[in-house]
C-alpha cells in the first residue's frame, strides 16, 4: 500500500512517523486547557472531541469522544473503528472538500501534553521472546535448561498493576525493595541498584470477553483494538530475592511506560509477518489462522544527563515466539474475563545477536559485559538521571508508521521512603 497523501504537507514528509495511512489515537491538553482526545497527523493533532462536537464526525450510539481516553469508543466494536478511519480519511485526505472546516481543530503537536490514552483496565505482562528467556535462561541455568518445560507449549505471563502505568516523559523513581546477594545472611531494605528495561509492544484490548467464555485466536485478533510501545521497567535485584515461588512482584510494580499513541491495528494490516517456526507443535486451541505479528522495526536508545544518546539496541516485533492474539486467546481460556481498556505486555522482544538484545540484563550479560556506550560512559544498569527511548515503526511504500517515543528518565531513590512527616 502507498502513501495516502493529504492537504496538510507535514504528513506527507519523508520520515514523517504520522501519514494519513497511521491516524494514530492519543489524549491531549494544551496549557491549561481540558484533555481532549485526538489524532496524529503530520506535526499536528487532529482535535477529534471538538470536532465530534461541531458534528463533522458522528457515530452510532455517539457521542464516543467527549471523555477523555478512548475506551468508550474502543468498547462500541470494529464497525466504529473502521467508520472512525474512513471519517478521518475522507475529511484529511488530499483534495477533501472538508478541509476548510476541518482546519480550524488542528493543534500543533509539539506544544500539547500528552496524556495515557486510554483508561488501563488491567494489566497482564507475559515472557513470550523466545531469544530473551533463552538468554535469561542461560544466565541462571546454563543453556541445557534455559527454557522452563512449559515454555514451547504456552506463553507465559503474570498478572501486574493496571496503576503502574503511565505515559511516556514522566519521571521513573527509582525503588526500594529487599535485596539479597548470594553470600548475604539475610535481606536488607535498600534502593535498586540493578534497575532495568525491557522492550516490548503492549496489545490494547478494545472488545471485551465474557466470563467463562474462552475465544479463539482469530476472536482475540478481532478484539484487539491497537499497539503502543511499553517498557517494563525491572528492579533485578528485588526480583532475584522475591520471585520463587510466584513470580515477579514488587520487582514490576514501580511503574510501566506506554507511548503516547495507539496505533490501530488497521494501521498495522501491511505489516503482517507470520511467527516463527515451533519446535514442538502447540495445542488446537493456540492455532493461528494467519500471520499475527508485525514487521516493525523498534529500537532502545541511552542518554545520561547532559549528554547525547546511544542507541543500544535494534530489533524487530517480528521475533516473538508468540503473537498478541495467543497471548490473549491463552489469557481467556481459563474463563478469564477480558474488559476494554486491558493491556497486554508482549515480553522483552529481544533478537538473535548482542546488539538485539532488549534489556540490559542481556546486554551486560547480568553485569558481567559492561556496555559502552558513545560517550565513553559504561553501564551494567540504569544510573539515576538515564534517560532511556524506545522507539518503533514499520516501513510501508514511502511511509513510516510511527509510535511516538516511549521515554522515562530514572530518578534518585528518595532518601528515606518511611521517614517521619513533620
Amino acid at each position: 500500500m502507498p502513501l495516502k497523501p493529504s492537504w496538510l504537507e507535514s504528513a506527507n514528509r519523508a520520515g514523517s512517523p504520522f501519514p494519513l495511512n497511521n491516524l494514530p489515537c492519543g489524549t491531549f491538553s494544551v496549557g491549561t486547557g481540558d484533555k481532549h482526545n485526538g489524532v496524529a497527523i503530520g506535526d499536528s493533532i487532529l482535535d477529534v472531541t471538538e470536532l465530534e462536537q461541531a458534528g463533522i464526525l458522528a457515530f452510532p450510539g455517539g457521542p464516543l469522544l467527549n471523555v477523555p481516553g478512548w475506551n468508550r469508543l474502543m468498547a462500541a466494536g470494529t464497525e466504529v473503528w473502521g467508520s472512525l478511519r474512513n471519517q478521518l480519511t475522507g475529511l484529511l485526505e488530499k483534495d477533501s472538500a472538508e478541509r476548510a472546516r476541518v482546519e480550524p481543530f488542528l493543534v500543533p503537536l509539539a506544544g500539547a501534553e500528552l496524556h495515557l490514552p486510554f483508561r488501563v483496565t488491567e494489566y497482564t505482562d507475559f515472557y513470550a521472546g523466545r531469544h530473551h528467556a533463552f538468554n535469561v535462561g542461560t544466565m541462571f541455568r546454563g543453556t541445557e535448561s534455559a527454557l522452563p518445560p512449559n515454555w514451547l507449549h504456552i506463553p507465559i505471563g503474570y498478572n501486574g498493576r493496571a496503576s503502574s502505568v503511565v505515559v511516556s516523559g514522566q519521571g521513573i523513581r527509582r525503588p526500594w525493595g529487599q535485596l539479597k546477594g548470594p553470600n548475604d545472611e539475610r535481606p536488607r531494605f535498600a534502593p535498586s541498584e540493578r534497575f532495568d528495561i525491557e522492550l516490548e509492544i503492549g496489545a490494547v484490548v478494545g472488545l471485551p470477553s465474557p466470563q467463562g467464555a474462552p475465544v479463539t485466536v482469530a476472536d482475540a485478533d478481532a478484539m484487539i483494538f491497537g499497539y503502543v510501545l511499553l517498557n517494563d521497567w525491572s528492579a533485578r535485584d528485588i526480583q532475584a530475592w522475591e520471585y520463587q515461588p510466584l513470580g515477579p512482584f514488587q520487582s514490576k510494580a514501580t511503574a510501566t511506560t506506554i507511548s503516547p499513541w495507539i496505533v490501530m491495528k488497521a494501521a498495522l494490516e501491511p505489516f503482517r509477518v507470520s511467527t516463527p517456526e515451533r519446535e514442538v507443535s502447540l495445542l488446537p486451541y493456540l492455532a493461528e489462522p494467519g500471520p499475527m505479528l508485525y514487521n516493525i522495526d523498534l529500537e532502545v536508545a541511552l542518554a545520561p544527563q547532559g549528554a547525547s544518546e546511544t542507541v543500544i539496541s535494534r530489533t524487530n516485533y517480528r521475533e516473538m515466539y508468540y503473537s498478541a492474539a495467543q497471548q490473549l486467546a491463552h489469557h481467556t481460556s481459563s474463563g478469564c474475563a477480558m474488559s476494554t481498556g486491558d493491556l497486554l505486555g508482549s515480553g522483552t522482544i529481544s533478537g538473535p545477536l548482542r546488539e538485539n538484545r532488549g534489556s540490559l540484563l542481556e546486554l551486560s550479560w547480568g553485569g558481567k559485559e559492561p556496555l559502552t556506550l558513545d560517550t565513553g560512559d559504561t553501564r551494567r544498569f540504569l544510573e539515576d538521571n538515564d534517560r532511556i527511548i524506545l522507539r518503533g515503526e514499520a516501513q510501508g511504500d514511502g511511509y513510516l508508521i510511527g509510535f511516538g517515543d516511549c521515554e522515562g528518565t530514572i530518578l534518585p531513590a528518595l532518601t528515606d521512603p518511611y521517614a517521619k512527616k513533620g
